[in-house]
């Protein structure tokens, strides 16, 4: 499994996104600090505050995705379709475009930001072109 852990300023903001992106979340791995978003079963983002972000850090220092690029986080799709679709409920959730579409016919994907400023991309590849 891959958990990658987000920090927010708005953990209430952060939910309403990744709620309107259509992820669960895991309760039992929640709090009032902390956000568990199923995006698959093998795939979890853990939401934190940037408190308590910052405990997991050495000195306690937390990067600000909005000013900064720090990680670009890609997931796979079904289809062009879905990454059309995820990049318009991100927009339609607070978040905001980052990179023009990107069609090499056999591939294509889409990016966003979150509310936070970290970056996503989806990306669909013809099964029949990976040969």
């Amino acid at each position: 499994m891959i958990f990658i852990n987000l920090p927010v300023a708005d953990l209430a903001r952060a939910k309403a996104f990744y709620g309107g992106l259509g992820f669960g979340f895991d309760e039992q791995f929640s709090d009032e600090r902390t956000a568990s978003v199923v995006i698959s079963e093998q795939i979890v983002a853990m939401l934190l505050t940037r408190d308590r972000f910052a405990d997991f850090v050495p000195g306690g220092a937390v990067g600000d995705p909005a000013q900064a690029t720090t990680v670009i986080n890609a997931v796979s799709v079904d289809s062009r379709d879905e990454a059309d679709d995820m990049l318009a409920r991100a927009l339609a959730s607070g978040g905001k475009p980052w990179q023009p579409a990107q069609d090499h016919g056999f591939m294509y994907g889409t990016s966003f930001t979150d509310p936070d400023g970290h970056v996503w991309e989806t990306m669909w590849m013809d099964p029949s072109a990976v040969q």
